[in-house]
């Protein structure tokens, strides 16, 4: 009988790299995404109905248990970014957080003369927005920070991890309606910094997801702006932007307004120098090994 331990052994190491584990992961959580996607805004008879959130966070839940599966089966990862303790907390204060950010934009824009608000519509598409804020939320958080963030840091420490989620998260918005090259700067920039200093800081998901659902919904429903260049939905507000496009974000939407850059980005450089202050990141791999030598 051959011995095939070590060739298992071998195997095993290789399916557990960061690389291997960053890929494949990856690839996954864009296909669940797509499918939550599919399943929350193509069934016409939920378009629109409080039943369209509600698929939306039952795609939700399966992608972040799936998640939990993954860390903890297939990585054996003692570590739980998805811990239920303090979740609610982190939660609501992004939430809060994200709301208050936009809401922050379109007050300086709207004091610069970029953005004005012309009436009450009511309920327009709440639930519609609901689900994309969900979506949006938990699955780019999953990919980007859960997935993507953690195994680049693994690799090739914080600083490094920072950096490509913060360009990759900019460059996949080039493929949206409306996209610039200084939008993508933008959002690398605002979103980039932003949430990936909130999982430094907290090393969970929970304020990330909270942050990026709270600023969607804002954009969306409260202040009826385009969402990374989509069509400007029917929100709570009847709103109208005016102005230069560095002001008002062009077709792409206050997103890729200087104003959302500066804001968002000092925000995000606020929260870094937080999780900086408490030691929350992790130093390049193979120096901080060769120091420990020497």
């Amino acid at each position: 009988m051959i011995d095939t331990a070590p060739q298992d052994g071998r195997w095993s190491r290789i399916l557990r790299h960061p690389l291997v584990l960053l890929i494949g992961g990856f690839i996954a959580f864009v296909v669940l995404y797509a499918v939550g996607q599919i399943a929350a805004a193509s069934i016409k008879p939920i378009r629109n109905t409080p039943l369209q959130p509600i698929v939306a966070l039952i795609a939700a839940g399966l992608g972040l248990w799936l998640y939990k599966v993954m860390r903890r089966r297939f990585e054996r990862s003692e570590h739980d970014e998805l811990a239920l303790a303090g979740a609610g907390r982190e939660l609501s204060v992004g939430l809060l957080g994200g709301v208050a950010l936009f809401a922050g934009v379109v007050a300086v824009v709207a004091a610069l003369g970029g953005f004005g608000i012309d009436g009450l519509r009511g309920i327009g598409r709440l639930w519609a927005m609901l689900a994309m804020a969900v979506l949006s939320g938990v699955f780019e958080e999953v990919i980007f920070r859960g997935i993507v963030f953690r195994h680049v840091e693994s690799l090739a420490g914080s600083w490094a991890a920072l950096a490509v989620t913060s360009l990759f998260f900019g460059a996949v918005h080039l493929g949206n309606p409306g996209a610039t090259w200084f939008a993508a700067l933008a959002i690398a920039s605002e979103a980039g910094i932003l949430l990936g200093a909130a999982y430094m800081l907290t090393r969970r998901l929970w304020l990330a997801i909270g942050l990026h659902a709270g600023w969607n919904f804002a954009q969306g429903w409260i202040f009826s702006a385009p969402v990374s260049g989509g069509k400007a939905p029917d929100g709570l507000l009847i709103t109208h932007r005016a102005g230069p496009e560095w002001l008002t974000g062009g077709a792409f939407g206050l997103e890729a307004s200087a104003v959302a850059m500066g804001l968002v980005t000092a925000v995000g450089l606020a929260l870094l120098a937080l999780a900086i202050r408490q030691g929350r990141y992790q130093p390049v791999p193979w120096l901080a090994r060769r120091r420990a030598v020497t």
